[in-house]
């Protein structure tokens, strides 16, 4: 025993003497080629004293970025992550010049702009050093693991040690996508975890696949809510508007994912899936877990050691080897987007949306420095023994909006996100206990070409012709826009009339437009309740029969005094919602299993639309059109947006029944929770301890249906 330990420690100081040494050539190989970087005195010195200098200037710059760098990264916290990512090349190179300084003999110079590379290669060359000798040493991997997510070491209970689990979210990662990929071989981790094994033959399966259908808001604030919190209820779409509030709901903006988050806990009666011992880590919604990075529901709150939603950032930045290299990927990357957005120009490729502005840099964020910050959090969780992880990586489906679901932009960050579970996969293998690694995603994308380039309108200026508003110029000569028009004046039996002539209304009665993907929401804000199909027709005759026929709307949902919900199509299609189903799908064919279904819960949500639009969809190639200016779109019915997966480890039980379909986030969120008693992992609560300061929600007892969810 202790002479194992001093084998450990000479091991360690023999490693830390070699990346000193490897970083004092490369020290004296920068000052060779640097003209603005010396090393001796302008009267010249021996080799032996610029080696000597090299030598003490490595020491003390590594001893600095071991111990005052952290501590630089702790007080930049409040700085937004983009801005972090670019200063750490300065003050990397300000360590530079402060070890420089330090040197008794006075020796060595650098200007300010040359100390920046100097350092950077000098970080780069010291962690791939450590790296290389520790690759064949468990104990000296894992701790530098830990150093990495700058995780303490818990002392777990005694006793034979519960497996945990780890669900990664691959987010916008449709089923058909996941299997097209896992066939090119794209995928290899995937492909070896499903059996198909290598050029060396078939494997043996570890992982079963398994699709699941979304409800028709297929989006990440939905189906994330409804994993992690059991609940999808009153969530119609990515964005829409509350009439008892006044206000416009986005699942990304935190104030609205904090008061989603609490509404779900209110209705379900626990904390969420990650309650006792869980981590979230880069996801919309806590999930109950005590330990939170990068979660966007708790970032509005004060800054505290329980809701440290930025600490994931100095997790990661605290080691300066790994923002030098996230940060060089981040101007790569962006490097990259660009490239390949005037490639797509130049070659005119069909279809297209605008990739200017910034997206580039939102782009590089979320393919590499979110991706970087959350897989470091994660294998911090698992060194540590966290029992249920829970992490989201946002890059495919950031990717696949601008470049298409099937572009080979999205192909590469698919392999990306591969080596990222591979690398998961790897660190478990040290963790303190074994772990089950879950993936999964939240929707698909369906691929398409934009509402606004195929008709040159947009839905809200055909919301607005169809009312007798106002329309843009371009608008009214479009083929669409005229035709609304004339239905307008026939509805209304008034004579063709300039633009001038146009009936006015005030502000506060023109409707509201929001779009989420291929979904579109209306809503009238000087009503407070639901508008009927009566009370619409009788205010603008001629707006939704103008919507029902146009040819890029596939159909529309409005309430019915007469028959509750109505679902409206082309040429005078109209059925009543309650007489839908699979085999009676009326104006809902080719929308898939379980449009009906999906149509009629959103139909007694609190706050669905007046008017909710789906747009066409062509079943024969799976293609939608996009409300928002997206190739790759999720959020209503149609195509591959509503068709996720689920990958998960055969030892746990499967998913569903033989034959049987997985539908809704919600029975998803039971399967896992089911998967974690099957671990004798954390056990959610009815009543859960927890909640009641963090979570802000009021424990009040739930409804049956609710009790029906929690299972």
């Amino acid at each position: 025993m202790l002479g194992g330990h001093w084998r450990r420690a000479a091991g360690q100081v023999g490693r830390s003497v070699a990346v000193w040494a490897v970083s004092t050539l490369t020290m004296l190989v920068l000052a060779g080629l640097l003209p603005d970087f010396q090393l001796q005195s302008p009267d010249g010195d021996s080799a032996t004293t610029i080696a000597v200098t090299a030598a003490f200037a490595a020491g003390a710059f590594g001893l600095l970025s071991a111990l005052v760098w952290p501590l630089l990264v702790r007080l930049l916290l409040l700085v937004p992550a983009l801005v972090l990512g670019l200063l750490v090349f300065f003050l990397n190179g300000a360590l530079l010049l402060v070890a420089l300084r330090l040197n008794p003999a006075e020796r060595g110079a650098v200007d300010p702009e040359t100390a920046v590379v100097v350092a950077a290669v000098m970080s780069a060359v010291a962690s791939a050093t450590g790296a290389a000798l520790a690759v064949r040493d468990d104990d000296a991997y894992r701790r530098r693991l830990y150093r990495l997510a700058d995780r303490r070491r818990r002392t777990l209970p005694p006793g034979p040690l519960t497996p945990g689990t780890v669900f990664v979210q691959l987010d916008g990662v449709g089923h058909d996508v996941l299997t097209a990929a896992v066939g090119r071989g794209l995928m290899p981790t995937v492909a070896r975890w499903l059996g198909h094994g290598s050029a060396a033959g078939p494997g043996r399966a570890t992982h079963r696949l398994t699709p699941w259908r979304t409800d028709w808001s297929s989006q990440t604030g939905a189906s994330q809510l409804g994993i992690l919190h059991g609940s999808t209820f009153d969530v119609p779409a990515f964005r829409w508007y509350e009439k008892d509030t006044q206000e416009v709901m986005v699942s990304n903006r935190p104030t609205s994912a904090a008061e989603l988050q609490r509404r779900a806990v209110e209705r379900t009666g626990d904390g969420g899936l990650l309650t006792v011992d869980g981590a979230s880590r880069g996801n919309l919604f806590s999930g109950g877990a005590d330990e939170q990075a990068l979660v966007l529901s708790i970032a509005t709150r004060r800054r505290s050691r329980e809701t440290r939603s930025r600490a994931g950032y100095f997790a990661y930045f605290s080691d300066p080897a790994n923002a030098v290299r996230t940060a060089l990927s981040f101007v790569a990357e962006t490097g990259r987007e660009m490239g390949q957005s005037t490639r797509a120009r130049m070659r005119k490729v069909r279809p297209r949306v605008s990739r200017g502005g910034l997206y580039p840099l939102v782009r590089a964020f979320a393919t590499v420095v979110e991706r970087d910050v959350v897989v470091a959090a994660v294998m911090g969780d698992l060194l540590a023994g966290r029992a249920a992880v829970y992490a989201d990586l946002v890059a495919y489906d950031e990717v696949a909006h601008h470049s298409g679901p099937t572009s080979r932009d999205a192909e590469k960050v698919l392999e990306r996100l591969d080596r990222s579970l591979a690398l998961i996969e790897k660190v478990a293998e040290h963790a303190p206990r074994p772990y089950r690694i879950v993936v999964l995603s939240d929707h698909g994308q369906s691929p398409g070409e934009t509402f606004h380039a195929r008709y040159g309108l947009t839905l809200g200026d055909l919301v607005r012709a169809g009312c007798g508003l106002p329309v843009p110029r371009r608008a009214r000569r479009t083929r669409s826009g005229t035709e609304a028009r004339a239905a307008v004046r026939a509805a209304l039996r008034i004579p063709v009339e300039e633009e001038h002539g146009q009936r006015r209304t005030s502000r506060r009665s023109e409707p509201i437009v929001l779009a989420s993907g291929n979904l579109g929401l209306i809503s009238f804000p000087d009503v407070r309740h639901r508008l009927s199909r009566e009370e619409i027709d009788a205010r603008h005759p001629a707006l939704l029969p103008t919507l029902a026929n146009h040819p890029g709307i596939g159909f529309l949902l409005v309430r019915s005094e007469e028959h509750g919900g109505v679902v409206l199509g082309a040429n005078g299609a109209e059925a009543p919602l309650d007489g839908l189903d699979d085999e009676h799908p009326g104006p809902l064919a080719g929308f898939g299993p379980g449009a009906a279904d999906a149509v009629r819960r959103t139909h007694s949500f609190p706050h669905t639309a007046d008017i909710m639009v789906n747009s066409f969809h062509d079943p024969a190639d799976g293609e939608v059109l996009a409300f928002e200016e997206q190739i790759g779109s999720h959020g209503g019915l149609g195509g591959c947006q509503g068709r996720p997966f689920l990958l998960s480890p055969l030892d746990l039980s499967a998913p569903v029944a033989d034959g049987t379909d997985l539908a809704g986030a919600e029975q998803v969120h039971r399967v896992l929770r089911r998967w974690l008693r099957e671990c004798n992992g954390p056990q959610v609560p009815l009543a859960a301890s927890r909640l009641t300061t963090r979570e802000a929600a009021p424990s009040a007892a739930p409804d049956q249906a609710a009790q029906d969810r929690i299972v």
